[in-house]
């Protein structure tokens, strides 16, 4: 691994766990609640705990001066939901792009099993090919998505995680199994990092029993986006989820440290 690819890996994590909060979902389902102001959004969760922040390339300006140290993940496709076909993503960022706007690392999203998962999968093998010229790190969003697929099947999620590390991925991100054992087998599908993603959000007692079960599994981290900044308190989720991704809490204490509904 390259020194630069290194050094930008430690400035999207601390110590090896990463906590991500992706914010860029605006130009899929617009500017929802947290991402109008996304400034303050940037600012409460990364004084909270969160390692880096992801979104795409147009929101660079309103990232930096709010992240406090944070690291920054550009996103490079995108689809809408007003499209005719939300699973097609399609380029929107390049990687150098994404050097010339201070990022840390750039991301793909793929569904693995959809109609456009070829198109996908080589804009994934040519962004990575691309960010090895520049020592930039790829995080590949690798979901089960298409025609008959269970999107938690732990089979279906340890081939996609497995397709992000053949395809030259440093990091690839999946939904959540359901259970740590499942997950376990998921993690253990490739030899690079698997973070979780948060996927729609529940009750609070639910994403941190979800976080806890995929650091149980051996996962990296965590990749949550609408749980933590469309949150009432987004500081405080950001907190909650830190807790158990860097001080191995328990969701209990998750919520307590960080003053949410009781589990109870």
């Amino acid at each position: 691994m390259s020194t630069g690819k290194r050094a930008r890996l430690d400035r999207i994590g601390t110590n090896g766990k990463i906590l991500n909060v992706p914010m860029d979902h605006g130009i899929t389902i617009g500017a929802v609640a947290g991402l109008r102001n996304i400034e303050s959004t940037i600012d409460a969760v990364t004084r909270a705990g969160a390692d880096s922040i992801l979104t795409q390339k147009g929101l660079a300006p309103r990232v930096h001066p709010n992240k406090n140290g944070a690291g920054y993940i550009i996103h490079v496709n995108a689809s809408t939901t007003l499209g005719p076909d939300a699973n097609d993503k399609r380029l929107t960022g390049t990687v150098e792009e994404a050097v010339r706007l201070g990022a840390d690392a750039v991301s793909i999203h793929l569904n693995v099993g959809s109609d456009s998962e070829p198109r996908q999968l080589e804009h994934l093998a040519e962004l990575t090919a691309d960010a090895a010229k520049y020592g930039m790190p790829v995080l590949a969003m690798t979901y089960a998505r298409g025609p008959g697929i269970d999107e938690h099947d732990p089979n279906s999620l340890g081939h996609a995680v497995r397709l992000a590390e053949e395809a030259g991925a440093d990091i690839a991100k999946t939904a959540y199994s359901g259970d740590a054992e499942s997950y376990r087998d998921v993690v253990e599908s490739t030899a690079i990092p698997v973070i979780m993603a948060g996927g729609s959000p529940g009750t609070d007692r639910e994403m941190l029993e979800n976080i806890r079960g995929a650091m149980d599994a051996g996962a990296a981290g965590i990749s949550m986006g609408r749980s933590i900044f469309q949150h009432p308190d987004s500081e405080a989720m950001a907190r909650a989820a830190s807790s158990i991704v860097h001080d191995d809490r328990s969701p209990r204490e998750a919520l307590e440290i960080a003053e949410l509904e009781s589990l109870d």
